[in-house]
């Protein structure tokens, strides 16, 4: 059995947290890990007890929605809440951060961003994350099923041979070609 890498096992962290999100412009995580272990998680929505995106729509302000706290602020929030230090921590994050939670993310001491997606990165961002000696890594998300191995090569296996057969009983380009591409994308073959 493999086991997952400690960056796919965090990211994945953020992208569960990430289905908590209730903002319907953009669902985001971020989980803040010290000594690899969870220190905190954050996803983007509005204020403890207050009205949310899902429920009121979007409150924009200059293409912005105001009512929504982002994940990293959240993360962070909840280390300040509790008393949890976040000096020489890192955080992993569904989306590069704006602007302002890269500069909360610094101010907290993070030695790392770790995110799987790029979203609207700004130029000064990534020079602040530079002068600040914040290394900034692109993590792709990759998620991952639980199957043994060998299971997934007998699979495999099973979908190239029915492919070929197919391929010998000459049934439409068209359609052949349609399975080829599913079969591609299950096994990333």
């Amino acid at each position: 059995m493999n086991r997952i890498s400690w960056h796919q096992y965090f990211m994945a962290q953020s992208h569960l947290l990430a289905l908590r999100s209730t903002c319907t412009r953009l669902t985001v995580g971020a989980t803040i890990v010290r000594d690899k272990r969870i220190i905190a998680g954050g996803y983007n929505g509005s204020i403890a007890g207050g009205v949310h995106c899902i429920d009121e729509g979007c409150y924009v302000i200059d293409n912005h929605c105001v009512r929504t706290i982002h994940a990293e602020m959240n993360a962070l929030l909840q280390c300040a809440k509790f008393g949890v230090p976040t000096a020489g921590a890192e955080i992993y994050v569904t989306h590069f951060p704006c602007l302002q939670c890269c500069k909360s993310i610094i101010q907290a001491g993070i030695k790392a961003v770790y995110y799987a997606e790029d979203y609207k990165n700004h130029p000064y961002a990534i020079e602040l994350f530079e002068q600040s000696g914040v290394k900034t890594e692109h993590v792709p998300y990759q998620p991952i099923l639980r199957t043994e191995d060998t299971d997934l090569a007998e699979k495999q296996s099973l979908v190239l041979d029915m492919l070929e057969e197919l391929e010998e009983l000459h049934i439409d380009e068209e359609k052949l070609q349609v399975f080829k591409e599913k079969s591609e994308q299950l096994f990333k073959l």
